[in-house]
C-alpha cells in the first residue's frame, strides 16, 4: 500500500487526522488523475458520520494515518473519463461508503458489491492501484463512475449528503422486507439519531405505523409532533418495554430496526424463531451493511420522490473538531454537514 502512486499528480486541499488524538488539521495531499472510468468531483458538502469519529480516534485499531474521513459526499462533476456514459460535467452527484470492489464475485455480479469480500471504502481503504483512499473532507474527489450516484434536482445538496450513508443504511431494510409499496405494517425504530430520524421519515412516507424506541423521554415530542411517529416507547421504562416485547411476539406485522448499533452479545431462544405462543413462526433476525450502488441510487430517487432529506447542522471546516466532540456526546440534531467551501470570517 502507498499514500500515492506515480498517477497521483493532483494537489488537493483537505482535512485529516494524523494520530489517535483524532484532531483534524488542514492537510494537502495528492489524488490520482482522472482515468477512463473516473469522474472528478468538486466537493460541496460532506456529512460527518459516527464512523468518522471511530476512524480518526482509531477506536477499531485499523486506521491508516493520515486519514481524510468522509463518506457522505455531494458535489458537482468537473471532468469525466472517456468511458463514462452515465454522467456529464455539471451533474449533481453523490459518493457514499464504497470506492472499489472486485467486480467479479457473485455479489458484484448481482449488484450487491457492498458484500464483496474485497470491498474497499471511500477512505481508509486500498484502491485498485494500491493507494490509500482519502474521503470527502476535501475540496475535490476522483471516483470510479460505478461508485457514484445522481442527486435528484429537488434535493438540497447539504441535507442530501448524509443520505449517502445514513439514508441507504436504513432504506435497505425497508426494501429487503418489501415495505416500499406495501403500507400498513408496524415499524419499530430503535434510537432517534442520525439514522433513526431518517428511518422514521421513510416509514411514514411508505405508509407504515412507526414506533420510536428511545432511552430519552425528552425526544417524544420531537418524534411525534415533528417527525410524525405514531408511538414512542422509553426503553428504560420496564412497563413500556413489556408492551414493546408483547408487540414483537404477537404482531405478525411488527418489524424492529436497530438503527444505532452497539457491539454486544444478544441471546434468544431459537424456538422463538420457529413458533410463538400463538403458533405463528418463520421469524427472522437479520442485518445489512449500508447498501449497493443500485440500492443507493434507488434510495436517492425515492428521497427525491418524497422530498426526504436529513435534518442537519451545517458547519465550516474549521469547526470539524468541535463537531466531532459534540457528536461523541450525541449533541446534534441529527447530522453535522461540512460546507467545504465555507470561508472563515476575516475577523477570526
Amino acid at each position: 500500500m502507498a499514500q500515492t502512486t506515480p498517477n497521483h499528480t493532483q494537489t488537493v486541499s483537505g482535512w485529516a487526522a494524523h494520530d489517535s488524538s483524532g484532531k483534524i488539521t488542514p492537510y494537502t495531499f495528492k489524488r490520482r488523475e482522472n482515468g477512463m472510468n473516473d469522474v472528478t468531483i468538486k466537493v460541496l458538502y460532506c456529512g460527518i458520520c459516527h464512523t468518522d469519529l471511530h476512524h480518526v480516534r482509531n477506536d477499531w485499531g485499523i486506521t491508516m494515518y493520515p486519514v481524510v474521513p468522509g463518506h457522505e459526499i455531494t458535489g458537482l462533476i468537473t471532468k469525466v473519463g472517456s468511458n463514462v456514459t452515465e454522467f456529464k460535467v455539471g451533474d449533481r452527484v453523490g459518493v457514499g461508503c464504497l470506492a472499489a470492489s472486485c467486480l467479479e464475485c457473485e455479489f458484484c455480479k448481482d449488484s450487491q458489491e457492498n458484500y464483496c469480500d474485497q470491498i474497499q471504502f471511500t477512505y481508509n481503504g486500498i484502491f485498485w492501484d494500491g493507494s490509500i483512499t482519502y474521503g470527502g473532507y476535501s475540496k475535490m474527489l476522483v471516483a470510479d463512475q460505478r461508485y457514484v450516484v445522481h442527486v435528484p434536482e429537488n434535493l438540497p445538496m447539504d441535507a442530501a449528503a448524509p443520505l449517502l450513508c445514513a439514508g441507504v443504511t436504513v432504506f435497505c431494510p425497508f426494501k429487503d422486507n418489501n415495505m416500499l409499496e406495501a403500507p400498513g405494517k408496524k415499524i419499530g425504530v430503535i434510537g432517534l439519531g442520525g439514522l433513526g430520524h431518517v428511518a422514521v421519515k421513510f416509514g411514514k412516507a411508505f405508509g407504515h405505523h412507526v414506533t420510536v424506541i428511545s432511552t430519552s423521554p425528552s425526544k417524544e415530542e420531537e418524534a411525534k409532533d415533528r417527525l410524525g411517529a405514531d408511538d414512542f416507547i422509553v426503553s428504560t421504562d420496564a412497563a413500556q418495554m413489556k408492551v414493546c416485547y408483547l408487540l414483537t411476539i404477537y404482531s405478525t406485522s411488527y418489524v424492529s430496526y436497530c438503527t444505532e448499533i452497539k457491539t454486544k452479545e444478544v441471546s434468544f431462544d431459537c424456538l422463538d424463531l420457529v413458533v410463538d405462543r400463538q403458533g405463528r413462526g418463520k421469524r427472522v433476525v437479520k442485518g445489512s451493511m449500508t447498501g449497493s450502488m443500485k440500492e443507493t441510487q434507488e434510495m436517492m430517487d425515492v428521497c427525491g420522490k418524497y422530498n426526504i432529506t436529513c435534518d442537519i447542522e451545517t458547519i465550516p471546516p474549521e469547526k470539524i473538531n468541535e463537531a466531532l466532540d459534540r457528536l461523541a456526546k450525541n449533541d446534534v440534531k441529527y447530522r453535522f454537514v461540512i460546507d467545504i467551501d465555507a470561508q472563515k470570517p476575516a475577523s477570526l
